[in-house]
């Protein structure tokens, strides 16, 4: 299931990395700051036109749901929504710490099925499909990926830009059992846990959206991982309200669902 989507997905993102790199290794960035604050560049608008136009080449049927693209309700009544984030970690972008990524996403009847997530800066790759497993590509070369199972002296991985008080606190609380402390930007986050690396992650903030969690969700479920909301349960998709309000936690195992 869905080696043709996959297939397709990759492709797309593999596409935006000359224009990203283009603009990011230039002093014409054109930020612009958003309604909601963020900031967004000509790089995301960019990535955002080549990767829906390439989707809707060959899934023309299939919904869009992309951040930097006029939200078409009409995808609530679609099985199939992709689920694009052209650049996660913009801030990263502006500030060249190199720790952004291409996002894209699938999900089917409101769960996360497949994800490709690309570091333009050095090229690497990570992907999973429903049943079929994580994986890593560096230098063209491929290997299957894990979560690790460590449950002592873990390592939790911060935002360089969205840490704060709450979650410096939860990981005070649980200092019995987080030992160490790495910063990480974007979605590079649960691919380093899916990769075994390290162990968990929070986030408290209400203001990531869908296309924030979607695909990095896909590679940490088919490592062995979970991402869960402070409920326990799993994050949905193709939602009215976008926003993963209430925030989430990645973890290696059950056993690192801290709260």
């Amino acid at each position: 299931m869905f080696e043709k989507e996959l297939e397709v997905a990759l492709e797309a993102a593999k596409k935006t990395i000359p224009t990203i790199l283009e603009i990011y290794n230039s002093n014409e960035l054109g930020v612009e700051i958003k309604e909601d604050n963020s900031p967004v560049t000509k790089a995301d608008k960019a990535a955002d036109k080549i990767i829906r136009e390439y989707l809707h080449e060959h899934f023309p049927h299939y919904a869009l749901l992309t951040e930097e693209s006029v939200d078409d309700k009409s995808r609530l009544n679609n099985d199939y929504v992709w689920i694009v984030d052209p650049i996660d970690g913009t801030k990263e972008f502006v500030a060249h710490s190199g720790e952004y990524t291409v996002n894209i996403g699938l999900a089917y009847k409101h769960k996360t099925v497949l994800g490709v997530i690309i570091i333009p800066v050095t090229g690497e790759i990570y992907y999973a499909s429903k049943g079929k497993g994580a994986f890593y590509v560096k230098d063209g070369k491929t290997k299957r990926i894990h979560c690790n199972s460590r449950t002592k002296d873990i390592t939790t991985l911060v935002s360089r830009f969205h840490s704060n008080a709450d979650e410096q606190a939860m990981i005070k609380k649980h200092s019995d059992r987080i030992k160490y402390q790495k910063i990480v930007g974007a979605s590079i986050k649960g691919c380093v846990i899916a990769k075994g690396d390290a162990e968990m992650s929070y986030r408290f903030s209400s203001n990531t959206k869908e296309w924030d969690t979607c695909a990095m969700q896909a590679i940490v479920e088919e490592a062995g991982g979970l991402i869960l909301k402070f409920d326990g349960e799993p994050i949905r998709y193709n939602r009215e309200d976008v926003y993963n309000r209430g925030g989430y936690v990645i973890c290696n195992c059950k056993e690192n669902f801290l709260i």
